[in-house]
């Protein structure tokens, strides 16, 4: 947890591309009738490493979104990108939901389902294996591929603490 507090970053003037993941109407039934309003689950990032995500409720849809994006705005976070993919395999929970985000070879592209895809493009990751291993809630799912992404870790930061070359961090 130490590590996703070092990785905070401050929105200023990142140019963020947002992607939606996905929207819910929720229907609350009073005497008067029934009220319905949205949440809005969205992923902002710059394509190069830094991602983030939020979530924003309103009367409205697109209301919704906006306060996703504002949201999504104070949760980013950098993520270690070597060649277009993670330095190494690392497997998260959030809840229910479990995800596997293992490095692939130049050319892979992204595979990984739907929830995780937006949050891994978003961060700029080209070829990555990724699978989601419990629940498919696109809530848990965002957090617990958030959650990987946040504990990568920088070789060259690992070959430091072991005091050791950075080719010896990939051979063993």
């Amino acid at each position: 947890m130490s590590n996703q507090i070092v990785n905070k970053i401050k929105a200023g003037d990142l140019e963020l591309k947002e992607k939606v993941v996905s929207i819910n109407r929720v229907v609350k039934t009073t005497k008067g009738g029934r009220a319905f309003s949205f949440s809005a689950l969205v992923v902002v990032g710059n394509e190069a490493g830094i991602v983030g995500h939020g979530l924003g409720k309103a009367k409205e849809v697109q209301e919704a979104i906006t306060k996703g994006i504002e949201d999504a705005k104070k949760n980013l976070i950098k993520v270690p990108i070597m060649h277009g993919t993670i330095p190494h395999e690392q497997l998260s929970k959030e809840g229910a939901a479990k995800v596997l985000v293992k490095p692939a070879a130049q050319g892979t592209g992204v595979i990984a389902g739907g929830s995780m895809r937006a949050v891994l493009e978003s961060a700029g990751i080209t070829d990555v294996l990724a699978k989601s291993l419990g629940s498919a809630n696109p809530h848990n799912v965002v957090k617990a591929t958030f959650k990987a992404l946040a504990t990568l870790r920088e070789p060259i930061a690992v070959a430091k603490t072991r005091n050791v070359s950075l080719k010896k961090v990939f051979n063993g």
